[in-house]
């Protein structure tokens, strides 16, 4: 029998570990913010991340940035009496912060897998996340069930770890691309007394559609419960990571530092709103 761990039970955690523990999968968690109020019903409660550890085999991380996963990944080396072999992060770090975490997990005989989920909560909710992996072919090869409890779309993108970070955030540049350019089109529309629905329903049988105009708009916008559940400031946050690792790669950045500003702004305007929040700065400022 397989035991696995699960660390970080914040709002995509949270759904990820209740999917696992449904499936049947004896599963050990651990969030700083208080583990016994946010773990799901049926997980095995535990202390901290090295009693995570002592127990799991395979160890989920759901975590807010690189340099979380990486103080984690080392607590998980440091634990006594280690069971884990092998850590899979669904968070987005970074292709940089992967290959260093994969490099320090390495030398102790750790397997890594950089698997970064899309969907926000309600993909999580509704176990339809679309799930990136990169690494070893046999490792992914065996995960594939357990994946599939969380996510109906799971892609290995490749072998090394940073590639799967690297599809990610390429993916949440279009997202946010896409989510603010439909809402300063919209606005325009406005100004010309189109009505939303009707902007809506021509933009989703034209070239104009994304999942803008096909999910926030009608779900999010039009209802004003801007509750995608995911916040401005992690868009913000990916943004800026794709917008570093552009310059670094040294390809084309001229939208990206347009987009990049505008979501600071945004960030600013809504700090700890959701990110279908950039139509109403932009319809105010």
């Amino acid at each position: 029998m397989t035991d696995y761990g699960f660390i970080g039970l914040g709002s995509m955690g949270s759904a990820m570990s209740a999917h696992l523990v449904n499936a049947g999968l004896t599963l050990h968690c651990y969030d700083s913010a208080g583990t016994a109020k946010l773990a799901p019903e049926g997980a095995q409660v535990k202390s901290g991340v090295g009693e995570v550890a002592k127990f799991s085999d395979i160890i989920f991380l759901s975590l807010p940035d690189g340099k979380i996963v990486t103080q984690v990944a080392e607590e998980i080396l440091n634990a006594t009496e280690r069971k884990t072999k092998t850590v899979v992060d669904l968070s987005t770090t970074g292709p940089e912060s992967a290959m260093f975490i994969s490099s320090i997990l390495s030398k102790s005989g750790i397997v890594f897998i950089d698997a970064p989920v899309s969907g926000g909560r309600t993909g999580a909710i509704n176990a339809s996340l679309a799930l990136m992996c990169s690494g070893p072919d046999r490792s992914i090869k065996d995960l594939h069930k357990i994946f599939s409890f969380i996510a109906s779309n799971v892609i290995h993108v490749g072998k090394e770890p940073g590639q799967a970070q690297a599809m990610k955030l390429l993916n949440n540049f279009l997202s946010a691309t896409s989510m603010a350019a439909t809402s300063e089109a919209v606005l325009f529309g406005r100004s010309h007394n189109l009505e939303l629905e009707t902007m809506l329903s021509v933009l989703n049988v034209s070239s104009g559609r994304n999942t803008a105009t096909e999910d926030k708009f009608p779900n999010r916008i039009v209802t004003e419960t801007y509750d995608a559940g995911f916040t401005a400031s992690l868009m913000s946050k990916d943004v800026s990571l794709f917008r570093e690792q552009v310059k670094k790669a040294g390809t084309p950045s001229r939208i990206i530092e347009v987009v990049s500003a505008l979501w600071n702004e945004t960030t600013q305007f809504v700090p700890e709103g959701d990110f279908t929040e950039i139509y109403r700065y932009l319809k105010n400022n």
